[in-house]
């Protein structure tokens, strides 16, 4: 399934994986621009096949000395359902955890009905919604036949996550 789950930052990507983990970015956000805007100062957890194909990745920007954000989630749909993301996704927490990060935001679309599951399904709660961030995106985004037009805001409090366990 997978070989090995690395910690980059994009400059030490070779060009072949920076190609392959441009089209994983663009599946979660398909907006390049704004995925350039941060794409230099986030922590790339990547996971590589056993031919070092990347197949899937997780951006995690830190925001303050304490809070992260998961920037883009992304794995590749030959790879998706077979738990890859929660996978990442608790590396991260782990990451955080280590840091000593006491809370992870994530932001998605409120037509992103799978991925408000699988964020909740970790422990995030949601927090809030912004409305209307996805009506200035160059091209309408549709998500099972819901226009994506709000951001749903999700959080989860570590500190609270490791007294509930």
């Amino acid at each position: 399934m997978f070989s090995s789950i690395d910690i980059l930052q994009w400059s030490e990507l070779s060009d072949l994986n920076q190609k392959q983990l441009k089209e994983l970015l663009l599946n979660a956000d398909p907006n390049w621009q704004y995925v350039l805007s941060y794409l230099p100062d986030v922590s790339l957890f990547i996971m590589f096949n056993q031919q070092q194909d990347v197949i899937a990745e997780l951006c995690l920007l830190q925001c303050n000395h304490d809070e992260f954000e998961i920037k883009n989630l992304s794995v590749r749909r030959d790879h998706q359902s077979l738990g890859l993301a929660k996978l990442l996704i608790s590396h991260a927490i782990e990451s955080v955890k280590a840091s000593l990060g006491s809370k992870v935001w994530v932001k998605t679309g409120n037509s992103s009905l799978n991925q408000l599951a699988l964020y909740q399904k970790c422990g995030f709660r949601i927090s809030h919604i912004q409305r209307d961030v996805f009506k200035s995106y160059p091209e309408p985004i549709y998500e099972q036949g819901i226009r994506c037009i709000d951001q749903v805001v999700l959080s989860i409090q570590l500190d609270e996550m490791d007294a509930s366990s």
